[in-house]
């Protein structure tokens, strides 16, 4: 089996390198977050002595507004011109009553097919600092929230067939999950090669106990499975994954799913850690350009207040420097910079706590380029 691009060497042997990313600023805070991702990718690369050129293309709403369709050809273009791309959020209340083709999420569905990025991921991670705020008890969120999940990212019921019809006066839709194999074993090996450079424990979450698809998907990970000795694994329901997840987080490591399975999870996940503004998520494919995005929406409630909290974007432009372009020190700075920012007890609103200090989104930003490289 070909090994993805993204796994073959993290390390970029030191020396200037310049690279090319594609932004998508995204709709309502969009903008907000990115642009302070932007001023954290800059700075590292002033600091390493990298040449980052950021150019700017439209997908989402703002490409809906202004060009007729959510993702014009030239943007997917350019996307796959970059060594990268780094996204906002898109999507909004204004958005919610225009045809289903000219959604905004629909723009992001063709561009992650355009790109063939078929893997997700996602990490769920307590800061030390923040630990107060996860919804779990406090003995729950001691033994540690550190895992990730992978989710197969272009297959499964989101990209099968969806049929509304209507007989005898009663309407009927319908909804078409898929799997080939070789899609399967494809995010498969993505999850085993992901749990071998963490703590070589490797869950895979299926519905087995219904679903062809599932049934297919265990086969297959089994088979996967006894070449890879090395990795400790198990399977789940989803279902039991769901209550594991909130019982005993610190039993993961990576988890490796379907499309749907993963969204829900990943969202689940996201909300154990206190807030979805800190959790990052990368998209990858065989290219090794990736797409880059926090995980949150565009918070249409607090645009333009400065009050959305970066850091989820600043970390996907970390896991960008790390994933795509093999930067692992690089990465690790800005991981750095952003603890010792959370250490001084800067906060945002998000995550804001008594005795702490409050930060909107361009102070938080500039705080963490200020830390780079200390």
């Amino acid at each position: 089996m070909r090994v993805p691009v993204f796994f073959c060497g993290f390390f970029n042997g030191g020396g200037k390198m310049k690279k090319r990313i594609a932004v998508i600023e995204g709709d309502y805070s969009g903008p907000e977050v990115v642009h302070q991702a932007v001023s954290v990718l800059k700075r590292t690369a002033d600091v390493f002595g990298h040449e980052f050129e950021f150019e700017k293309v439209l997908m989402g709403g703002e490409a809906v507004e202004k060009t007729g369709t959510p993702l014009p050809d030239e943007t997917l273009e350019k996307c796959l011109e970059s060594d990268s791309v780094l996204l906002g959020a898109v999507g909004g209340p204004k958005y919610d009553g225009v045809p289903r083709d000219m959604r905004p999420e629909r723009g992001l569905l063709k561009l992650r097919a355009g790109m063939k990025l078929y893997a997700n991921l996602r990490p769920a991670r307590v800061f030390p600092q923040l630990a107060a705020a996860s919804p779990l008890r406090k003995d729950l969120v001691a033994e540690g929230i550190d895992f990730v999940i992978v989710r197969e990212l272009t297959g499964g019921i989101y990209f099968g067939s969806h049929r509304t019809s209507e007989e005898n006066g009663r309407r009927r839709a319908e909804d078409v999950m898929s799997y080939s194999a070789d899609e399967i074993d494809r995010i498969l090996h993505v999850g085993f090669e992901t749990a071998r450079k963490r703590r070589h424990g490797l869950v895979s979450v299926d519905k087995s106990n219904v679903l062809d698809c599932s049934r297919l998907w265990n086969e297959r990970f089994r088979a996967m499975s006894e070449k890879c000795p090395d990795v400790s694994v198990r399977s789940m329901l989803v279902d039991n994954a769901a209550m594991q997840i909130v019982r005993k987080p610190s039993q993961f490591d990576v988890i490796v799913t379907e499309n749907m399975f993963g969204d829900i999870l990943s969202d689940e996940a996201s909300m154990i850690t206190g807030s979805i503004g800190l959790i990052p998520s990368a998209s990858l494919g065989d290219s090794g350009c990736g797409l880059y995005e926090p995980i949150h929406g565009s918070a249409p409630d607090i645009a333009g207040r400065d009050a959305v909290n970066p850091i989820g974007t600043v970390l996907s432009g970390a896991m960008m420097l790390k994933y795509s372009f093999g930067m692992e020190e690089e990465s690790s700075a800005v991981n750095a910079a952003v603890n010792q920012v959370l250490d001084e007890g800067w906060r945002t609103a998000d995550i804001m706590s008594e005795g702490m200090k409050l930060a909107g989104t361009a102070q938080m930003g500039a705080l963490i380029c200020e830390h780079i490289g200390r």
